[in-house]
């Protein structure tokens, strides 16, 4: 959704990406007359395509590594008129098959975007069979998730994508044409190896803090767990006044060019009081 992106947040003179990946959201702002972008992301790997990619802006691009929960005003060195959240998964790690992401890839079971100590190999080897189960439920919304822990316990120990993959689809089956059965385990794996939903939770309120009175914040979601996030914080924190009763989403050309488009909920809201 990057001409919606561009539109929303056109003309500020500072825009803070806290979800660089490999820089295209940032690299359409910067062409389209923002003054600056401040990227970050806990990926040291996308931060070097990203400044590869962006180095031509000079000194209206700077980057930084750390999670987006983690940023300070002095890692940002002023208030900005513009936050950009594009959450989940980047197509850039999806597509890397050694990262471990994607079930499409033979690879370790890693899932890590940044440096994080446990990797999914660790869940999925060493978590008890409830505690599993429950994972894949509700991270997943896999109503099928202790049938597959069950199955995943019988045949420990896993170490690679294509294990974890046959496994899931040996426990559920598989519908010819229909998604991999192992979609919403993988999905389940990889948000609790990044802590992603706490993440999100944690950074709105800061981004709140970031912003300047009347700056705008655009978030990306694509599942319903995040959504509901963004949702709830627009409606429940005073600091917000959503512009999005209802989330904007792809249209079909953007889904044809881009399968993977086809989950993504936009949010947007305005800082318009003071946070404390």
């Amino acid at each position: 959704m990057v001409a919606e992106v561009v539109e929303l947040l056109r003309g500020r003179a500072a825009v803070l990406d806290m979800t660089l990946g490999a820089g295209g959201h940032a690299e359409a702002l910067l062409e389209a007359e923002v003054g600056a972008v401040i990227g970050l992301d806990r990926d040291p790997e996308a931060l070097t395509v990203a400044r590869r990619r962006l180095g031509r802006f000079g000194d209206r691009f700077h980057a930084t590594c750390c999670r987006f929960s983690e940023v300070e005003t002095d890692d940002i060195g002023q208030p900005v008129d513009g936050v950009l959240l594009d959450l989940g998964v980047s197509s850039m790690q999806l597509d890397v098959g050694e990262r471990g992401f994607s079930y499409r890839h033979d690879a370790p079971l890693d899932m890590r975007m940044g440096d994080d100590e446990r990797t999914a190999a660790d869940l999925v080897n060493h978590l008890p069979e409830d505690e599993l189960a429950d994972l894949i439920y509700r991270f997943g919304q896999e109503r099928r998730s202790r049938r597959i822990a069950a199955a995943i316990v019988r045949r420990r120990p896993i170490g690679t994508t294509d294990e974890l993959a046959g496994v899931v689809a040996g426990a559920l089956g598989r519908r010819p044409g229909g998604p991999h059965p192992a979609r919403r385990t993988f999905q389940a794996l990889r948000i609790a190896v990044n802590r992603e939903l706490e993440e999100l939770a944690a950074v709105l309120p800061l981004a709140a803090v970031l912003l300047r009175p009347g700056g705008r914040v655009v978030v990306i979601a694509y599942h319903s767990l995040e959504d509901g996030i963004v949702k709830r914080a627009f409606r429940d924190d005073p600091s917000w006044k959503a512009l999005t009763k209802k989330p904007m989403v792809p249209d079909g050309g953007e889904v044809a060019r881009n399968p993977r488009a086809r989950s993504a909920k936009l949010r947007t809201a305005d800082r318009v009081e003071a946070v404390a």
